[in-house]
């Protein structure tokens, strides 16, 4: 592409979506300017600071690390240039009550964890790791595609992937074939809490996720997972994009139904060939697009992710014995699934998940102390629930709950910096829809042709990035966003 009829690109938000198109059409020719709300870049994956401590907003790991790795490649850089990965092993404690498994992602090691909590089950975590393997391979061509039209289901790959794909089975009917204790199906199917959405509903593809986790192992990035999206921004400058931050868009603008690029909250138009909204998609489709705004209760009537209640705590010491991931399930993990799902009931026997990163991390705390991410998956905001009101009682059940069932007695005693996230945060500071953190549910009529296109339907010049599109919610599958978005314009250009 010559330089005198470079193609205009405007990005509406920096998080990871947006950062992944913005390096990869920096780097093939394109003129980018990403825009972004904040004064810092990462969306939902950015970090928030407070005297010292440097706690990460959203994402507390890296999976699928590969996808991240690849993104960088095409731009011919390498990921670990732009930051220090840590692979953790081992990488979750998992509890109930009374029994504990720490998860590896050494198989050996894994299967004998296995079988010593749940005799008779290791042959099952092989059978599973051998079964997962295939379908991973057939999956992946798909989730890489874009599905504008419906067509993109007729090809040889879809075909392979069909039967998993358009089966009625949950992820727990599918852990049903490998695994007979109900708990040991927990280790394989929480990851359905990345999608936000219950194991029980969440549909059977999505067992990879555990498969994933397993076969490739997950990553800890020093200095916490905001690391990410400055490393990507960075990258995109680098290729001669343009980062705005502190630059709210109010609108899109168009002539007819054609994109023709933004106006800011303070007025300032800028003019695009093309516009791709990395904002959350519920909020942008009601607020964002001027004369084309869709009417939110319209919205309203799709499948939603459930939200977050969130409690970053600054500690004048160090917990070494805990680990860096920790998950507490509830006593009773479906009924509290079910109340999420259900969208009205706060669960009082609440599933609570603790990163102590500064295990692993010490330039995320000042030195001798450390930081906690305590995270409790909860209902979006669909029925009102008054969480100002809310808010300390239910951030003192869940402090109590940790003291009780981790090694952390005392933890209330060490505190000494807090800040408490709750869903109405979520949608009144993060512009989220609902405050469903994880945003559209993965729902069978909500994937692949049946999401919000990368190539906005309707429009021109208009796309989608994030996890309002295809391929879904999740840090690799929004770097994908970004991919098969930024591969759908140039492939436009010939």
């Amino acid at each position: 592409m010559e330089m005198r009829d470079k193609k205009k690109i405007v990005i509406v938000g920096a998080g990871p979506g947006g950062l992944a198109a913005a390096m990869i059409l920096a780097h093939r020719g394109y003129e980018v300017t990403v825009v972004e709300k904040d004064g810092r870049v990462g969306g939902r994956t950015s970090s928030i600071e407070k005297n010292g401590y440097r706690f990460d907003k959203g994402p507390t790991f890296l999976h699928q690390k590969y996808i991240l790795d690849e993104i960088f490649a095409e731009t011919g850089r390498k990921s670990e240039d732009y930051l220090d990965f840590v692979k953790l092993d081992p990488m979750t404690r998992l509890s109930w009550g009374d029994k504990t498994l720490t998860t590896t992602p050494n198989q050996e090691e894994m299967a004998a964890a296995i079988e010593q909590q749940f005799p008779g089950d290791a042959e099952g975590f092989r059978r599973f790791m051998k079964d997962h393997a295939t379908k991973l391979e057939a999956i992946t061509p798909c989730l890489q595609q874009p599905y504008h039209q419906l067509k993109a289901y007729l090809n040889k790959e879809m075909v392979r992937v069909l039967p998993y794909v358009a089966t009625t089975k949950s992820v727990v009917d599918v852990l049903d074939d490998y695994f007979d204790d109900d708990r040991l199906k927990l280790a394989f199917t929480f990851q359905a809490k990345y999608l936000g959405m219950s194991p029980w509903e969440c549909p059977g593809l999505f067992s990879i996720l555990s498969y994933t986790e397993y076969q490739y192992g997950i990553y800890h990035t020093q200095g916490g997972i905001a690391a990410i999206p400055c490393a990507m921004a960075k990258a995109s400058e680098e290729e001669g994009a343009r980062i705005r931050l502190n630059a709210p868009v109010r609108e899109v603008t168009f002539e007819q139904r054609r994109a023709t690029g933004v106006i800011l909250e303070d007025g300032e138009v800028l003019a695009a060939d093309e516009v791709i909204i990395n904002a959350d998609y519920a909020y942008a489709m009601t607020r964002m697009m001027n004369g084309h705004n869709r009417d939110e209760a319209e919205l309203r009537k799709k499948k939603y992710s459930c939200s977050t209640f969130m409690i970053h705590l600054g500690l004048d010491q160090l917990y070494p014995d805990e680990p860096h991931h920790h998950v507490i399930f509830a006593d009773d993990y479906r009924k509290n699934v079910e109340e999420i799902g259900g969208e009205e009931t706060i669960s009082q026997d609440m599933s609570i998940y603790v990163r102590n990163s500064s295990i692993t991390d010490p330039t995320v705390a000042p030195e001798g102390k450390s930081q906690l991410y305590i995270l409790v998956p909860t209902i979006n905001t669909r029925h009102e629930p008054d969480w100002e009101t809310l808010k300390q009682g239910y951030r003192d059940q869940v402090l109590t709950r940790i003291e009780e069932r981790t090694g952390m007695k005392d933890l209330r005693q060490h505190i000494v910096e807090e800040i408490i996230h709750t869903p109405q945060t979520w949608r009144d500071e993060g512009n989220i829809f609902l405050g469903a953190t994880f945003n559209l549910a993965h729902t069978f009529d909500q994937m692949l042709y049946f999401r919000p296109h990368n190539r906005m339907k309707d429009f021109e010049h208009l796309y989608l990035v994030g996890g309002g599109t295809h391929p879904g919610s999740g840090l690799p599958t929004i770097f994908e966003s970004g991919r098969i978005t930024a591969n759908l314009i140039s492939e436009e250009d010939g």
